[in-house]
């Protein structure tokens, strides 16, 4: 008999994996997108989608976990993903999660006053995710209309910050964050799955 060349029809698990996000300026939708292809990377299958779509989770999707992104702004996080959450609280209790809430503040000192912001959602929304990670984001000056700027420039100048609005400013930790991924979807695959990666953006 002859011996079988391991490589050959080799398999391993998959996850089928949401990633919800909502987003202001667009930084939000990258952290989302880069989440994907860690995902994707790991072996897995990877959706996108806006908040604002107002997605649904139907037991026929059959997801092995889901990630939610979700920007700081005015110490809210958006109306989008409160109501994501809300609608889908009762699957969400069901599944592996994580909740990436992302904002200047954390990029700061104050990770106490992001953290507090975060514990105002969930009690806000009564959800009770797997994974909390407070995630740097960004000062994206040549985005933002006139008051946004001279607003953001003030609020990084007596914080120390970059005050340069000729220039944008990102301070996610992106090795981080592709750690944080690992963790949660070494959680999430399920047994018996077969198969390679997929991505997909809606």
């Amino acid at each position: 008999m002859r011996a079988t060349d391991p490589s050959i029809n080799r398999k391993r698990t998959m996850a089928r994996l949401l990633i919800v996000y909502g987003t202001t300026d667009g930084h939000t939708r990258k952290i989302a997108e880069a989440v994907q292809d860690y995902v994707l990377a790991f072996g897995h299958m990877a959706v996108v989608m806006n908040a604002a779509r107002h997605p649904v989770l139907r037991a026929a999707d059959r997801w092995d976990g889901v990630i939610v992104c979700a920007p700081l702004r005015r110490r809210r996080h958006p109306a989008a993903v409160v109501r994501f959450v809300r609608d889908n609280r009762e699957r969400l209790a069901h599944l592996p999660t994580v909740f990436f809430s992302v904002s200047l503040a954390a990029a700061g000192n104050d990770l106490a006053g992001a953290r507090a912001c975060v514990d105002e959602f969930l009690a806000e929304t009564g959800w009770h995710p797997g994974m909390v990670r407070l995630v740097a984001g960004a000062l994206l000056y040549t985005r933002y209309n006139w008051l946004v700027r001279w607003i953001m420039r003030r609020i990084a100048r007596a914080n120390g910050g970059d005050t340069d609005t000729s220039r944008d400013y990102d301070y996610t930790d992106w090795q981080r964050l592709r750690e944080d991924v690992e963790e949660f979807v070494l959680g999430a695959v399920p047994a018996g799955r077969v198969a390679g990666g997929r991505l997909v953006s809606v």
